[in-house]
């Protein structure tokens, strides 16, 4: 007589059961690096890390809030006529800022206060026309004659006042190693911009110390950095043998690079012909300073820091030409973010692989 098969309940082997985990697992791994890749793409794009800034208008116009036209430069007579002064509410030593209203936008409305420093102001107005971007402060127009520049107002002020903005309620979200290495690539991100401008390598040469730095920067209301004050921008041409320097006074302290102190030391006193000059290097060897400043003391920060041990040691290098450029240090920042944030995602992932 004829058996009939008998179908057995099969088990799993162990060995089945950990290579289906194990498979799961990687293709757990392979969505979230996928889902990590689009977040990044768009904290690159939405976020105005892209090159280009749909929000910019062509050359000699303007576009404000939410209004999609462009419109051309104010004029003499249109700053004169429509531009109405608040308050004051800076004043440095080339110009005396005020906060302004035009057609019922606040604006800021820049003058010159020192006839001997007109060079200087419109030198900045010069640098402020040709450097349109998304890394600088809007224009809206300017009067040569009257020496008065308009630009668009950002109620958060200048960097200086970050770490007191953080601690406002509103703004206390932000307060994370994460948005803080964000500021610290866009800072990094406006002086790669200033060493390829469209006009040449810009130096920035108004940050003898931490302090005037920061005055430089403006923080916007969702949180990039501009650079506001482009008075101090002189050209490095090395094709031409022009190099820089910062000022006609002696420079002292740690926070200026070792170049830009005076070389013959105390017995012979500074003589600005006898300084040598220097080149955009002196931007890298600042850049660490400035950074532990974005980056705080928050949880997660000295981890950041950590990550950006090496390429922050680089920057202090003796020797500028030992330095990285400002594109190196961008690419730097840009990785670490991108493992900080993979890390956070999937911990302990590396350990069950």
């Amino acid at each position: 007589m004829e058996k009939k098969p008998h179908f057995v309940r099969r088990a799993f082997l162990p060995r089945e059961v950990s290579s289906i985990s194990l498979a799961l697992l990687l293709l757990a791994a392979l969505l979230l690096n996928a889902l990590l890749y689009l977040y990044l793409n768009k904290f690159y794009n939405s976020l105005g890390r892209t090159e280009t800034d749909p929000s910019l208008c062509p050359f000699g116009h303007f576009r404000m809030g939410a209004v999609k036209n462009c419109s051309p430069w104010l004029s003499c007579e249109a700053i004169n006529r429509e531009v109405r002064k608040l308050k004051c509410v800076g004043e440095g030593a080339v110009k005396k800022v005020f906060l302004s209203e035009w057609k019922e936008n606040k604006v800021v409305l820049s003058q010159l206060t020192n006839s001997e420093l007109k060079e200087d102001f419109l030198h900045g107005l010069k640098m402020l026309k040709a450097l349109q971007s998304k890394h600088v402060v809007r224009l809206l127009g300017y009067c040569e004659q009257q020496f008065t520049i308009l630009t668009e107002y950002h109620p958060l002020g200048s960097l200086r006042g970050l770490n007191e903005t953080l601690r406002i309620p509103k703004y206390k979200s932000m307060n994370t190693w994460h948005h803080r290495l964000m500021l610290a690539i866009d800072y990094v991100s406006v002086i790669r911009y200033l060493h390829s401008s469209p006009l040449g390598t810009l130096v920035m040469c108004d940050s003898n110390d931490l302090d005037k730095v920061l005055s430089q920067y403006l923080l916007t209301s969702d949180f990039h950095i501009l650079v506001n004050d482009l008075d101090a921008l002189p050209l490095v041409n090395r094709s031409a043998g022009r190099l820089v320097k910062c000022g006609h006074r002696e420079l002292q302290g740690e926070f200026v690079a070792p170049e830009q102190r005076w070389p013959y030391g105390d017995d012979v006193p500074f003589e600005d012909d006898l300084m040598p000059p220097y080149d955009e290097k002196t931007d890298i060897w600042k850049i660490p300073d400035v950074s532990n400043f974005l980056l705080g003391h928050v949880e997660g920060s000295d981890i950041v820091r950590l990550h950006l041990f090496d390429i922050h040691a680089a920057c202090k290098k003796q020797d500028p030409s030992e330095r990285p450029s400002a594109q190196e240090v961008l690419n730097t920042y840009r990785k670490v973010l991108t493992l900080l944030i993979r890390e956070v995602a999937m911990p302990g992932t590396r350990e069950m692989l």
